[in-house]
């Protein structure tokens, strides 16, 4: 008794500190991601433009129109990808549906096989293939978790996945754009506060990643900065050739 109790603690702690960061990234990972793009791809833009000598309201209709267009590409491309990934897994799904009404003895000897490959002993294995096999919904559940690694219930949403794409690089895109709409006329303001929301994504990616946020929020800033300083040069080439 003495040792249970013993073990007893420490089987409490370990259960109330056990967690895992989210690996498949939830929310966090498209919202960042998106913000991001917008914020790299549309600082780009406008320094790009700048680079050639425009003037300040050229800027920012261009910032403004790169917001628009960028915002309603990511959410009908994301849409899309996102409806034809859910449409292959339905059509998958059908397939093994299929197969589980046709030949439901070489499904079963499928999944018992599969949990002999884990180490499950065959006698055992062959039993806890038979229970599962009983509902249909049930094995084609378990049969599409361990041969497609899908959950059927938990499928993406093509909806969420646009407007949440739409939100997050608009909200990105604005950044570089929000100091010209409160009055700046150089540059310059908008290139700093960009650069902060890079460093700032960079940092919340560290969340979903094993970095640290200092290294993830330095890269993003050291890459976005490069784009936008490439893309300034380019310009004022273009600007001096035209």
């Amino acid at each position: 008794m003495s040792i249970i109790e013993a073990q007893a603690p420490l089987h409490e702690a370990h259960r109330d500190n056990h967690t895992h960061r989210d690996v498949n990234g939830g929310w966090l990972r498209p919202a960042v991601f998106g913000a991001m793009d917008g914020l790299v791809s549309n600082l780009a833009l406008m320094t790009g433009v700048a680079g050639g000598a425009v003037s300040t309201q050229t800027v920012v209709i261009t910032g403004l129109a790169g917001l628009a267009a960028g915002a309603f590409s990511m959410a009908a491309g994301e849409y899309a990808s996102v409806a034809s990934q859910r449409e292959l897994v339905q059509a998958e799904l059908d397939v093994e549906r299929r197969q589980l009404r046709k030949h439901p003895v070489d499904e079963m000897e499928e999944l018992a096989a599969l949990y002999v490959s884990r180490g499950v002993e065959p006698a055992l294995a062959r039993e806890v293939a038979m229970q599962l096999s009983k509902d249909p919904e049930q094995a084609l559940e378990i049969h599409a978790r361990e041969e497609l690694g899908i959950d059927p219930d938990d499928l993406p949403s093509p909806m969420v996945a646009a407007v949440s794409s739409f939100g997050s690089f608009a909200l990105g895109a604005l950044l570089p754009v929000l100091p010209f709409l409160l009055g700046a006329t150089a540059l310059w303001p908008a290139v700093l506060l960009a650069l902060v929301g890079l460093f700032a994504c960079g940092a919340l990616v560290a969340r979903v990643t094993a970095r640290g946020w200092l290294f993830s929020g330095m890269r993003q800033l050291v890459l976005g900065g490069a784009a936008a300083a490439g893309t300034y040069g380019l310009g004022m080439l273009l600007g001096a050739a035209l």
